[in-house]
């Protein structure tokens, strides 16, 4: 795999990372630490599943970015949502948790991709 792609992933997976547990942080008044870690696990889990998908379709087609982010994204809220369902201790609605968190750091990722 090319080593800026690798680089690449490991950017978004550490952006990922700190927005996501950034948001539990403000957004969960009730803090659990196990929840923090399932946040942090989840997106250790989906996120280069989903950088890694997006790069290789988009370099590999000529489909629309925007068409291949669209399902990849629904992917990711989807599962973790489900995973937050199924594990999470404080996080009483794990899918509007999850599409709130994944919109966050999709836009924050836009935001900074505009100066780079």
């Amino acid at each position: 795999m090319d080593r800026s792609l690798m680089i690449a992933l490991g950017i978004a997976l550490a952006l990922t990372l700190i927005l996501e547990a950034g948001f539990y942080l403000i957004v969960c008044k009730k803090r659990n630490k196990k929840d923090l870690l399932l946040v942090i696990l989840v997106n250790i889990l989906t996120n280069p599943i989903v950088v890694l998908s997006y790069w290789l379709i988009v370099l590999n087609t000529s489909l629309n970015t925007t068409l291949v982010k669209i399902p990849l994204e629904i992917f990711a809220v989807v599962t973790e949502g489900y995973i937050y369902s199924k594990y999470a201790v404080e996080i009483k609605h794990p899918y509007i948790f999850s599409l709130a968190a994944n919109i966050f750091s999709f836009s924050v990722g836009v935001l900074i991709q505009q100066f780079f």
